[in-house]
């Protein structure tokens, strides 16, 4: 089964790091990334942009409305996700885990994947 580590932090935090800081704990990331794909088990991995390139389709108004910024006011923000293949949620946890040594501070959330459309396959027409 695959498994969805949603990577939450304080983008006001992570920010303010030095560049040469965020390089060094994505270096640490990029070795985790490594041997989870030796492994098998790493699938798509992104980095999203910072909150303020946000937008957010408001859908339960007519018309629906368009805002700048995320739907909701956090202390730790969505920065990014990884996708990884797992036999067990344990699995997909203890991955969480070594993801987060290398990158300490903020949560993970780990979610199992059901796909609505497997990579591929065509739309129906």
């Amino acid at each position: 089964m695959q498994y969805a580590i949603l990577c939450y932090h304080s983008e006001k935090v992570v920010n303010a790091w030095t560049p040469e800081e965020d390089a060094a704990t994505m270096e640490r990331l990029a070795a985790v990334q490594e041997g989870l794909a030796r492994r098998g088990k790493l699938g798509p991995v992104a980095r999203l942009m910072p909150t303020s390139t946000a937008t957010t389709l408001r859908k339960d108004g007519e018309p629906p409305v368009v805002l700048d910024g995320p739907f909701a006011e956090t202390k730790e923000q969505l920065l990014g996700f990884y996708i990884v293949d797992c036999e067990s949620r344990e699995e997909a946890l203890e991955i969480a885990r070594e993801l987060g040594r290398a990158n300490p501070g903020g949560a993970y959330e780990i979610r199992p994947v059901a796909y609505l459309r497997p990579a591929g396959e065509a739309p129906a027409s």
